[in-house]
């Protein structure tokens, strides 16, 4: 029978392995002797005591009845490196040092802030790592943390991938440690119910949790989460809209607010300061203004895009306010021609006509639930007339808290009759009976005999016909001239210009700076003058003034005509304009979001309709270029 010293020889001491590893379940101890792994056999056997170290140069002694161990004696050697028992694969070690964000951290990325709350899994600095490694020791060893084993826990296999951490050996050096952050030792704690959501019923979760959900950002990308109702908890209650650009509505809001008065700033309003500030940013609203004299033409030019959407604007406007006089017959082609050339992204708000005379109001299809309902009233300066080709139509409304008023006109024409178009201003802004039922947003600053004081902005544009003074013959002098100095030259000659500096008409109206050349009258379809037997003198009689109740609410940015629509002896005039909005109150007659439906279904199938026959025409031509070489 073997003697122990031989059997130690052969179990624990044996030669080395041929990769240069040692035993199974020993390890180099720092008195340079064999130790047991823990976890190993050897170590459950030896118990948490140290095993004896074998001395390197003294021989084993054998016991009296082992004659084997006295003829040979053995002498151990330190292994190069140690060999674990348990081998952890890549895989597994990906996955340790795998780190899964959560979505408020995925969110809050995007901006540069921390997640509220914080998380058990963020890093946090340990302390510095002792210097120095065992030789051999591979590096992915090194970045496994060590795990505090529990006092009295003597070793024992690996049931779990918490109890594998204990199989392994304590590190010289490597990654710090990521311990778990400071938490209160009450189970009951703010920080352990808020930050990683033990709690929900908790009475602060949900004032924590409601500073949290925020409007995600609009661009798409690998950052956003996944699903607008993906939370860590799975629950409703922090379920938040992540991919709608959409304001969160609570609850308790939808409770409280009311419906009836509204506040000036109170979170409900819908025409109160947050959500305009959640549209207009700026409390600043895009607006088109234009007036053109159709001369009575049934023929409408085939291309809109000049009029409405001009190559000076890098961006379509919010708001688009179109007059006409001596408008086509069919008004409803007219409107169908509108909606369509501004596509499915604006809605006919209203539009009125009164004669010849024509109003169009064109929204944002986003912005029509914060108008007040749209009034309108005419005014006939021409009595006994049949057809009301002269006169004005006025259209109000309330956007938001700023009351605007849009007024067409069609004053006396000839090149003599200024009297009697002042006369028809006179009666205009006497005979427009507005507002009705939508109030006045400055009553003690309003005026019963001046319809242009009831509101904050007033736009008055239309054929007012006043001439340039002089004759032809100057007029066209002046236009031979340097196209820098015509224009100045001509102004000189305006009887607006002059009568409003005499106070006689248009009362604290002002008006772009005009760089056009005259938008009457022209040959139909050419660019030249008047050339019949009457030779009319070319003149400014298309015009578009402003009004604003408040000093510099009204800025006016682009001031032209269109010489491209040549369908009339007029040539379309427009207007850019950036109008300063003010918050409302929900205690006026709303639009509630009307507009005219048909006529914006109308609008998009005809868009539809040229698309797919622009596309026929491609395929077309295509095919027909194709030859063939035999």
């Amino acid at each position: 029978m073997p003697s122990k010293a031989a059997c130690l020889g052969r179990s624990e001491a044996g030669p080395p392995q041929p990769d240069g590893g040692m035993l199974k379940g020993h390890l180099v101890d720092s008195e340079g002797g064999l130790a047991p792994f823990p976890g190993s056999p050897a170590a459950d056997r030896a118990g948490p005591e140290k095993s004896p170290a074998v001395p390197v140069d003294v021989p084993a002694r054998g016991g009296p009845e082992d004659p084997q161990a006295k003829a040979k004696a053995f002498t151990p050697r330190p292994p190069l490196r140690p060999r674990l028992e348990r081998a952890l694969s890549l895989d597994e070690k990906g996955w340790r040092r795998r780190r899964l964000p959560s979505s408020q951290e995925d969110l809050a990325s995007g901006t540069g802030a921390s997640p509220p709350g914080g998380s058990s899994q963020d890093p946090v600095p340990g302390p510095p790592a002792r210097a120095g490694r065992p030789p051999g020791l591979s590096t992915s060893l090194q970045e496994i943390p060590r795990a505090p084993r529990a006092p009295g826990n003597g070793g024992g296999g690996p049931s779990s991938w918490g109890a594998s951490r204990d199989l392994l050996p304590p590190l010289a050096g490597g990654l710090p440690s990521r311990p778990l952050p400071a938490m209160e030792w009450s189970v009951a704690s703010d920080a352990l119910r808020t930050a990683h959501k033990v709690d929900a019923d908790h009475t602060d979760y949900k004032l924590r949790t409601q500073s949290r959900l925020l409007r995600a950002h609009s661009s798409l990308g690998p950052g956003r989460p996944p699903s607008p109702l993906a939370s860590e908890d799975g629950s409703l209650r922090s379920a938040r809209s992540a991919f709608s650009l959409l304001a969160p509505l609570r609850t308790k809001d939808m409770r409280s607010r009311s419906y009836l008065a509204g506040s000036l700033l109170g979170s409900g309003a819908l025409m109160g300061a947050e959500e305009l500030a959640r549209y207009f940013p700026n409390r600043t609203v895009a607006l088109f203004v234009a007036t053109w004299n159709m001369q009575g033409q049934k023929e409408l030019p085939v291309n809109l895009d000049e009029l409405l959407l001009p190559a000076e604007a890098d961006y379509a406007q919010d708001l688009y306010v179109v007059g006409v006089q001596e408008g086509c017959s069919d008004r409803r082609e007219w409107e169908t021609r509108l909606q369509e050339t501004l596509g499915p992204h604006y809605v006919m708000l209203h539009s009125a006509a009164h004669g010849a005379l024509h109003l169009s109001v064109l929204i944002r299809r986003d912005l029509i639930w914060f108008c007040s309902e749209v009034e309108s009233s005419t005014v006939t300066t021409r009595i006994g007339s049949q057809i009301k080709t002269k006169g004005a139509l006025g259209v109000g409304f309330t956007f938001f808290g700023t009351s605007l008023l849009f007024i067409t006109s069609h004053f006396t024409s000839g090149d003599g009759k200024v009297g009697e178009r002042l006369l028809d201003y006179s009666k205009t802004i006497q005979g427009l009976a507005l507002p009705k039922n939508v109030p006045d947003t400055c009553p003690y600053r309003s005026d019963a005999a001046d319809v242009t004081t009831r509101f904050d902005g007033v736009f008055w544009f239309g054929d007012f016909n006043f001439r340039l003074s002089g004759g032809r013959a100057p007029v066209e002098a002046i236009l031979r001239q340097d196209p820098g100095a015509r224009v100045p030259a001509l102004l000189r000659l305006d009887q607006l210009a002059r009568e409003r500096q005499r106070g006689s008409i248009f009362k604290g109206f002002q008006e772009p700076d005009i760089h056009f050349l005259p938008s009457y009258k022209f040959d139909i379809g050419k660019d030249s003058y008047d050339t019949s037997s009457k030779q009319r003198t070319p003149s400014y009689t298309d015009r578009v003034m402003f009004r604003s109740r408040h000093q510099d609410d009204i800025c006016p940015l682009t001031y032209s005509s269109c010489p491209g629509i040549k369908t009339s002896d007029h040539r379309p005039v427009y207007g850019l304009f950036r109008v300063r909005v003010r918050p409302g109150r929900d205690n006026i007659p709303l639009a509630a979001g009307k507009f005219d439906r048909e006529l914006y279904l109308i609008g998009i199938k005809r868009r539809i309709s040229k698309e797919m026959q622009r596309q026929q025409a491609l395929k077309t031509q295509h095919a027909s270029t194709i030859c063939t070489v035999s």
